[in-house]
Formats: C-alpha cells, structure tokens, sequence
C-alpha cells in the first residue's frame, strides 16, 4: 500500500473524529440554550406574578386551571359518551344494564336502520324538514346579516344609531318571549303548520347582524373600497369580489350560531306545527320519546337515543370542519390597531 493511500485513510478517519466532536459540541450547545430558555421563562414569569401582568407567549402552567379544565371537558363530553354507549344497546339492554355500560348485543347498526325504517320511514322525512329549515332559515338569515352588517359599517346614514339601539334591544329579548306573538300572527296570516312558519323566523338573526357589523368594521379597510370605487367598481361589484373574501371568518362564524340555533330550534315548532310531515328532528324525538307515556304506545328509548346521535354528527362535523375560521371570528375586533 502506497504512502498516498495509508495518508488519506488518515484523513479520512480524522475528518470523521472532527464531525463527531463538531455534533457533540452542537448537542452541548443546544443543551445549554434550552436550559437557559427555561431559567430565563422561569424569571419572566415570576416578573410577571409580582407586577400582576402576563406574557400570553409565556403563559404559567396552573395544576387547578388544568384540574377545571378537564372537570368542563368531562362535563361537555358526558352527554356525547353516553348517546355513543347506549345508541349500541337494544331496548331490552337500555333498560336492564347500567347507563355508562355497553350491552349484551351491539347493536348500532340494527338501530340505525331502523330509525329510518321505523313508521314508514318518518325519521329521514324530519331530518330533509331540518335541512330545509336550516338551509333556506339559517341561509337566508346569515345572507341578510352580512349585507345588513357590511351596510351598517361601511355606509353612513340618518339614524343610524338608532338601528344599532334597535338591535342591541332585540338581541337582549329571548327568542321564547317571541314565540307566541309570532304564532298568533301566522295564524291571522294562515301560514301555521306550513314550513313558512318555520323559515320566516328563522330569517332574522339580531346577533348574526351586530356581530357582521362589527367584523365588518374591522376586516374591510376603507381604503380598499375607495380605491375600487376610484376604479369604477359598482358597490355590489365591490362587495362581492372585494369586501366578501375579507368576511369570509365573520361569514362562517354567523352561519355557524345561526344552524345551531335553527337545528336545535324546539319551541317553536311546538307551536306552530301540528302535521308529524312537518316536523323537524328535535319534536320528531321529542313523540318518539312520549309514545311510551301513550295509551299502547311501545318504548323504543333505544331508536330516541340511535336518533339523537344522528342527529348531532352533522353539527360536529361542522364544527370539526369550519374550527380555525369560527376562532377566528369569534376574535374579530378584539384589538384595536
């Protein structure tokens, strides 16, 4: 073996020894900064105890918060477990085992199949009436709350404090305190038990209008709009291709309050409708339940539960979907820039 040859295995080796010794040197280093960090994170917090304000980059952890935390998750995610659990038991497991207990028979997919299939099918006919509901109701009522929040925050107008105290009241009156005023109207005008009874209502939503109108104030720049206005845009043009992508957060954020408040809507269709065609899925459930109560009615605890948890996917999976834009809203406005 040549002088050449034993030389650069040599080197070789030598450069291998340096690129362990230079990881060794980084991992150190690293290990010093990460520790440096920690004591400079520790000081700051105790800075920010005795001066009475905190650093929301460098929170303190709190073991009670955590404890209470967890407590409100159990407390939330209690009503969902126990649909989840009993919606696999049949009705004779529903009532002979322990709530929180699984069954003898799994069942869900039994149950499932006839929830749809029980009374001729009565259960999908309720869920297309809540569809319907909540996509011309709480549609309708989310258009009408963009346009009426981004005309009352961009535009300026005679009375225009007046609609903002007219709407401060509104959202202050419960919507139960309006149910029978609005049924005895419909019934003067002969649109009870008619799916209008339902849709008008839900067409006006006070808190989706004031919470438009403040994003509104906030997301849109009125620089960009005069600056497409100085470009010989119309004001519908300006709205719809240059306000409504910037709303898009405030957007999600209403619909999402105004579906929830039409899904979960129970009064007044109780009210207001009497043809079991008509219904939506909260009185749908609500006769399934007291049919037991009845004169030769039959139990089925186990179709009202299997429905119910039908019934709440669908909003889940809205919010499991639409999550970062409805944080989003939901911050709009809170700093001021």
């Amino acid at each position: 073996m040549s002088d050449a040859t034993i030389a650069a295995g040599t080197e070789q080796r030598l450069t291998a020894q340096e690129l362990k010794a230079q990881e060794k040197a980084a991992k150190k280093t690293e290990k010093e900064r990460l520790k440096r960090v920690a004591r400079d994170e520790k000081a700051e917090r105790k800075r920010a105890a005795k001066s009475g304000f905190a650093n929301v980059a460098n929170p303190r952890r709190s073991t009670l918060l955590t404890i209470v935390c967890a407590l409100f998750a159990v407390y939330c995610l209690f009503p969902f477990v126990y649909l989840l659990i009993n919606a696999t038991k049949t009705q004779a497991d529903f009532t002979s085992t322990f709530g929180l207990g699984f069954g003898r028979t799994f069942a869900l997919w039994d149950n499932i199949k006839t929830v749809f299939t029980y009374q001729d099918g009565i259960f999908g006919r309720w869920f297309l009436n809540t569809i319907l509901y909540v996509v011309v109701g709480a549609g309708g009522a989310t258009l009408l709350a963009i346009m009426g929040g981004y005309g009352l925050a961009k535009f300026r107008f005679p009375g225009r404090k007046a609609v903002f105290a007219v709407i401060i009241g509104a959202i202050s009156v419960p919507g139960i305190a309006l149910a029978v005023p609005q049924f005895l109207l419909f019934a003067k005008l002969s649109l009870t038990n008619t799916p209008w009874a339902m849709i008008i209502p839900s067409l006006i939503s006070p808190f989706g209008l004031y919470l438009m109108w403040i994003f509104s104030e906030q997301a849109v720049p009125t620089e960009l709009l005069e600056a497409a206005r100085v470009d010989g845009a119309s004001e519908f043009r300006t709205f719809f291709q240059v306000s409504l992508p910037l709303l898009a957060p405030g957007i999600v954020t209403t619909a999402l309050f105004t579906i929830v408040a039409t899904w979960n809507n129970y009064f007044l269709p109780l009210i207001m409708l009497k043809d079991s065609n008509w219904y939506p899925l909260t009185i749908g459930l609500n006769q399934w339940k007291d049919q037991a109560s009845t004169a030769g009615g039959q139990a089925i605890q186990n179709l009202v539960v299997t429905g119910s948890l039908i019934t709440i996917v669908p909003l889940v999976i809205a919010f499991l979907c639409l999550q970062k834009y409805w944080q989003s809203g939901l911050s709009a406005g809170a700093v001021k820039e």
